[in-house]
């Protein structure tokens, strides 16, 4: 006679208290509210909150096991983020914890990490820019999506009189489309050797309609545009659901985001070959940053290249009214 082992019913008070254990330590509760516009490395939690790497394995293995963060692998480094909530006690404990201040020290070191990958990509574009267009070349030219992002942009019919910025105009590769589309375009960088590559470029192509500025566009830039447009950038920046917020801010009523982005990959190489912070993002993430920012995500395009990389073409518009075209078809800037 062969004796089965009973069958093992799935409880969900189980998984309350999972919850319940997980969010019963005030460490874990910070980690949470780190969590909550950004995602980290294990070695980078240590670091903010002054604690072992075992140690802080042990927590977020105690939160992964409750479902409230999530994972995600960036070449050979895992990333985590809060996982999105899954019931009203979850709901109701991510709203309590995000009420909650940091401690002055954590808030520091948060800082601390953020300025050190803002120097890693800074320090990337001093040492590449006499060698900008080959990098970029390695994964994504502009050549190869430049079509489908100016069918998306003049989808947008903007008014004759509408401004543009660019963020991280590179060499300037795409200042002449938009000086040709709209009455005044600036564009921001922080980079004084790849601000004067986007100079050359504008001299030479006579761009009398665009002003260059060196300057951080996530501090305080009085700039606003009709269309803000930031072209294979965002995986460059510390922080980029951070960077949504406030770039959205940027945009004026009525007006538009749009962005050009690698979707997510596993080429882990494009952190040293190109500077890339990120490897790429989650559509998904995007469209949730965009939402928290208070913009409403409109029309995409996806692009698959032959070296095995895919671009994401977004546009987010900014709620409010908009000045119509005075006439019928997109203007012409000289």
């Amino acid at each position: 006679m062969t004796l089965r082992a009973p069958e093992l019913e799935f409880d969900p008070c189980d998984t309350l208290a999972a919850l319940c254990k997980a969010g019963g330590d005030s460490l874990r509760l910070n980690v949470l509210r780190v969590l909550s516009n950004d995602s980290f490395g294990v070695l980078e939690l240590a670091q903010i909150f002054a604690i072992g790497q075992s140690g802080m394995s042990h927590h977020l293995k105690v939160l992964a096991q409750a479902g409230l963060v999530a994972t995600r692998r960036e070449g050979n480094a895992i990333f985590y983020r809060r996982a999105l909530p899954n019931g009203r006690l979850h709901a109701a404990l991510l709203d309590d914890i995000d009420d909650l201040p940091l401690p002055a020290a954590v808030q520091t070191r948060i800082g601390a990490v953020h300025q050190q990958r803002a120097t890693v990509s800074r320090d990337f574009f001093a040492r590449m820019a006499s060698n900008f267009q080959a990098q970029q070349d390695l994964i994504a030219g502009l050549p190869q999506y430049r079509d489908s992002l100016l069918a998306l942009l003049d989808a947008l019919r903007f008014a004759p009189d509408a401004t543009a910025l660019e963020i991280g105009p590179g060499d300037g590769a795409f200042l002449p489309e938009l000086a040709r589309r709209f009455a005044q375009v600036t564009a921001l960088d922080n980079s004084p050797a790849m601000l004067e590559l986007a100079s050359q470029r504008c001299a030479a192509e006579g761009l009398g309609n665009v002003k260059l500025k060196l300057t951080d566009a996530l501090q305080d830039t009085p700039v606003t545009a009709d269309c803000v447009v930031l072209n294979m950038v965002l995986h460059h920046f510390a922080t980029p659901a951070e960077a949504f917020r406030k770039l959205a801010g940027l945009v004026a009523p009525g007006g538009s985001l749009l962005l050009s982005e690698l979707c997510s990959h596993d080429q882990s190489w494009a952190r040293e070959a190109c500077g890339d912070l990120w490897l790429g993002f989650e559509q998904d993430d995007l469209s949730r940053w965009a939402s928290a920012a208070g913009l409403v995500p409109g029309e995409s395009l996806y692009i698959g290249l032959k070296n095995g990389f895919q671009i994401q073409l977004r546009h987010f518009a900014q709620p409010g009214e908009r000045s119509a075209p005075r006439y019928g078809t997109q203007g012409t800037h000289p």
